[in-house]
């Protein structure tokens, strides 16, 4: 392959996976949109079901993310991608079919199956395509997908809700499918370790207990993996509840909060993804850790202007406490992903991401949406979501710990 086909094979891999990725954080998130229409329909689900439906697809995920991490180490890892695509937008479909908790519960889990065959190997399939020095960029375009796919879920759940009810939402959401499984088989698939320093290229592929023991034994993975267990915790009961917390706390129309929440989430994660991978990648001549210095002390800021978000009432301040706290928080994305491929050797990298996907999901998202909604229950919403800011708070603090650390073992 000549340098021109391989910079087309790059570019083309980075757009394709984008784009999935897009979809990817659509079908996750649209659930959001339609969760007061569930919990009012003929299904009848308290707060803390909602919770539970709202991560039976990320249990799943995080079960089998350390499968596929390894799967991806050593199969071709285009084709394990299309079927995860296909998996996931079945499922995605299958949900607007469910009878009871047990159903929807069951779709949304499955949903999981098909996003850790695609979360643990795409991004270790980018990193193969990029040196190291445009890494922080390429992520932050790859995970910039997150908030456009989750606003997108948002607003296409919501309008989809009020015109046709939240069975539609989940329908539409699910068909693109076969054509996004189909555009992934044609990503080339380049050798391990492509723009590694020789010393960092593949070797052979170590057993699973020995790649779980490095990984381990690994501080600057570990406190990385450990921060972004926290990161998510918050950040996944944001995205859960922020659409009920404004519905019901402060009083906008249900179309209005989600499509509200839908508009800032794209906006501030499209701003703070870019703004993080380009500060990651413009500070990484200077620091080797620029990228947990970036995800640390954007976080931190956060914690304050997020608690300001739930408490006040006041309209024009809960809004821009809102989009500030996003922008922030959004600002970690890439440059936390991009510490976790680079603290790895390139033959590891799906493992290590597997193994994240397990680590910060289980911390995270698992229980925060329940936790949020068991609170609510017993007190009110607006209370229970004051657990989120001391998760963010605890994020940064770990983030920069591990950039003083490691800024501390190379001096």
């Amino acid at each position: 392959m000549t340098q021109m086909e391989s910079q087309r094979a790059a570019r083309y891999a980075l757009a394709v996976l984008t784009f999935i990725n897009l979809f990817n954080y659509l079908d996750r998130w649209v659930v959001a949109a339609v969760v007061e229409s569930i919990k009012r329909s003929e299904l009848h689900l308290s707060d803390t079901q909602l919770g539970f439906v709202g991560t039976g697809f990320i249990i799943v995920y995080t079960l089998t993310s350390p499968l596929f991490g390894r799967l991806g180490d050593r199969r071709a890892r285009p084709p394990l991608i299309a079927i995860g695509v296909a998996i996931w937008s079945i499922a995605t479909a299958m949900a607007g079919f469910a009878r009871g908790f047990v159903s929807l519960f069951s779709a949304r889990s499955a949903v999981g199956v098909g996003e850790a065959a695609y979360g643990t190997i795409a991004p270790a399939l980018l990193a193969d395509f990029f040196p190291l020095e445009r890494r922080g960029r390429v992520f932050a375009v790859f995970f910039a997908a997150i908030p456009v796919g989750s606003a997108a879920g948002y607003v296409l759940g919501g309008v989809v809700d009020q015109h046709f009810g939240w069975r539609a939402a989940f329908w539409i959401a699910g068909t693109p499918g076969l054509l996004l499984s189909a555009l992934a088989l044609m990503v080339k698939d380049p050798p391990r370790g492509l723009h590694d320093p020789v010393a960092g290229r593949v070797t052979a592929p170590k057993k699973w207990l020995d790649a779980y023991r490095d990984l381990l034994r690994n501080p600057p993975y570990i406190l990385a993996v450990v921060g972004y267990g926290a990161y998510t915790f918050a950040l996944g009961g944001l995205a859960f509840w922020m659409p009920a917390f404004l519905e019901r706390v402060r009083g906008m129309p249900r179309s209005e909060a989600t499509i509200t929440f839908g508009v800032i989430a794209l906006g501030t994660g499209i701003v703070g993804t870019f703004a993080g991978g380009w500060l990651g990648d413009l500070f990484l001549p200077r620091s080797r850790q620029a990228y947990l210095w970036v995800s640390g002390i954007s976080t931190l800021a956060a914690a304050p202007i997020t608690y300001v978000a739930i408490s006040d009432p006041r309209r024009s301040v809960f809004l821009t406490a809102i989009v500030i706290a996003e922008v922030l928080i959004f600002m970690s994305t890439g440059p936390v992903n991009s510490a976790i491929v680079n603290a790895v050797a390139p033959g590891e990298r799906a493992t290590a991401l597997g193994l994240s996907v397990f680590v910060m999901h289980f911390l995270g998202d698992i229980p925060s949406p329940p936790l949020i909604g068991s609170l609510s229950d017993a007190s009110s919403l607006d209370r229970g979501l004051l657990i989120v800011p001391a998760a963010i708070v605890m994020a940064g603090l770990i983030w920069t710990f591990a950039a003083w650390r490691g800024q501390r073992a190379s001096a």
